[in-house]
């Protein structure tokens, strides 16, 4: 089993940056594909960025394409996403997710089986 913990949403103006962590334990994260995905109120749960085991290869949505990158640190086991530029429509519960269903880097939601409890970012206008 994996257990994922994010940190580091809260509340920001127009144009401000915050920088989400998500701290992995349990099995070797360090082999997993990982990914940040977020849900806005009444919509689906959307992928926002999702990077390799190795961190060589990551996908980001177009939303957020030069605004936002992701990172990781397998020695201390986190995964990060960097977020600039942000505008209200990026207001969202965060999420953190791992999968050991794949050894490539995944965009598709349904590949990923390990799920942390969100972190909610609100961007005000």
């Amino acid at each position: 089993q994996v257990q994922l913990v994010e940190s580091g949403g809260g509340l920001v103006q127009a144009g401000g940056s915050l920088r989400l962590s998500c701290i992995a334990s349990g099995r070797t994260f360090s082999t997993y594909p990982m990914g940040w995905f977020r849900q806005a109120p009444g919509k689906e749960r959307e992928s926002v960025a999702t990077i390799s085991w190795s961190g060589s290869s990551t996908y980001y949505a177009d939303s957020v394409k030069g605004r936002f990158t992701i990172s990781r640190d397998n020695a201390k086991n986190t995964v990060y996403l960097q977020m600039n530029s942000l505008n209200p429509e990026d207001t969202a519960v965060y999420y953190c997710a791992a999968t050991d269903r794949m050894y490539g880097n995944t965009f598709r939601i349904r590949d990923y089986n390990y799920w942390g409890q969100g972190t909610q970012v609100t961007v005000s206008s």
